[in-house]
């Protein structure tokens, strides 16, 4: 099989790197932020817990990107503790929102409702992705849901959590095929792999969000077996 990595594009542009586990020390939890520093991420998805602690690492805003995860990791919060963690977010160094939605309120048909809750969020005025579960919602509960994330000012949608399977390339189609060029996708869940990374860009992703972020840089470097 040809080896496709050389086709890859300005691949850390497209990183957004995850550190999310809330049992790193803090000597690991600084690590993470430097080794992505390093690797010239675009991003760095982190906690509420954690966002103070990786904002002074990281200083000023040369570097990657500081993105607070809200409502992480289910969405399972009444709207106003939603809102309560994105303004904290906001005025506690966040570059950017990833926001898990009000999935209860899609479930039950009350789309009006679940857009409301976002668009306080972007009325903030932070670039807001709003984090999806393609793999569990069925067709009619994805498309309302892009609609609705649009609708509501966010600037993408991101395909899961992390939690679950490895994203796939036709769950990133069928995102671009719904969003319609309104808004960016961001891929997530199980990218340790160049290939993988290759597929889903290629499928449509603008974005990555990995854990493995500079695993996933150093191994492009490496001589292809």
């Amino acid at each position: 099989m040809a080896d496709k990595r050389q086709d890859l594009p300005d691949l850390p542009t497209c990183l957004d790197q995850a550190v999310l586990d809330p049992l790193l020390t803090l000597e690991q939890l600084h690590e993470r932020c430097d080794a992505g520093r390093q690797e010239k991420v675009r991003a760095i998805c982190t906690t509420l817990r954690q966002l103070p602690l990786l904002r002074e690492r990281l200083g000023g805003r040369d570097g990657p990107r500081l993105i607070a995860a809200i409502g992480f990791p289910f969405g399972a919060l009444p709207s106003e503790l939603r809102l309560a963690q994105a303004e904290w977010a906001a005025s506690h160094g966040a570059d950017e929102l990833d926001v898990v939605p009000d999935f209860y309120s899609l479930v039950q048909g009350e789309t009006s409702a679940f857009a409301e809750d976002l668009g306080a969020i972007t009325a903030l005025g932070l670039p807001v992705r709003v984090v999806l579960d393609v793999a569990r919602l069925n067709e009619e509960h994805q498309a309302l849901a892009v609609e609705a994330s649009i609708d509501a000012g966010a600037c993408g949608v991101q395909s899961g959590n992390g939690f679950g399977p490895a994203c796939q390339p036709q769950q990133v189609s069928e995102l671009v095929r719904l969003s319609r060029g309104r808004c960016a996708i961001k891929a997530a869940g199980g990218i340790h792999l160049p290939q993988l990374a290759l597929e889903l860009l290629e499928a449509g992703a603008a974005l990555l969000g990995t854990s493995s972020a500079p695993e996933l840089l150093q191994a492009l470097r490496r001589p292809a077996s």
